[in-house]
């Protein structure tokens, strides 16, 4: 009795493993591969996959000190290495001329990057920023190209400012066919749009001659 109900025992546990063993087999083996060839095709993607970078030149004027604010852009790359290094007449600007360098993520999955600096706009210099990346077959130098960002600045604002001289002469005009109204409280003339048109004057050549 004893050697029968042994060998039952025997006998079931060895049907329970092999149970076991086999719905391993048929499910969790076959999910464990798929999800392990997933991982490795996404990986293998992400690995070769490689994006250039976009660079641009931002030029602003910096009204606290007076100056410009230079940035050098790179966004839009792919992995996430990149050497930004900006120069100034061919060498390269000290460190603590510098701020930003932060690599920051964009919503595609790509990175960016700003580098940026403090300029006179009196002191004439040739700014590069050159860039290395592994998408680049070689080193990218992009120079600020004066004649088309910050001059083309200037001129915009010369015409706003010119527009506005335009309707304060014809306010000034239209004020003088008036006399009641140009006449002050003592008799004498208003001379305020004059003031205004003369101001606005100073500051239309002040920035062609920037």
């Amino acid at each position: 009795h004893t050697h029968t109900h042994t060998h039952t025992h025997t006998h079931t546990h060895t049907h329970t493993h092999t149970h076991t063993h086999t719905h391993y087999e048929n499910f969790y083996y076959p999910v464990c591969i798929d999800t392990l060839k997933n991982y490795l095709k996404k990986r293998q993607n992400e690995v070769n996959r490689k994006e250039k970078p976009e660079i641009k030149f931002i030029l602003r004027a910096n009204t606290d000190s007076g100056g410009s604010c230079l940035s050098c852009l790179a966004t839009g790359f792919y992995p996430r290495h990149i050497n930004l290094t900006l120069f100034r007449d061919g060498q390269p600007v000290a460190d603590h001329e510098i701020t930003g360098g932060d690599l920051l993520p964009n919503d595609d999955g790509t990175y960016q990057m700003r580098k940026s600096l403090e300029i006179n706009r009196a002191e004439k210099h040739k700014y590069t920023c050159s860039v290395t990346h592994l998408s680049l077959d070689k080193k990218l130098d992009i120079d600020l190209d004066k004649p088309s960002s910050y001059h083309i600045g200037v001129l915009l604002s010369a015409v706003a400012v010119l527009l506005l001289v335009c309707v304060i002469l014809v306010t000034a005009i239209c004020k003088s066919r008036h006399p009641r109204q140009a006449v002050g409280e003592r008799g004498r003339p208003n001379l305020k749009f004059w003031y205004a048109f003369r101001g606005y004057f100073e500051i239309f050549t002040r920035s062609l001659c920037v």
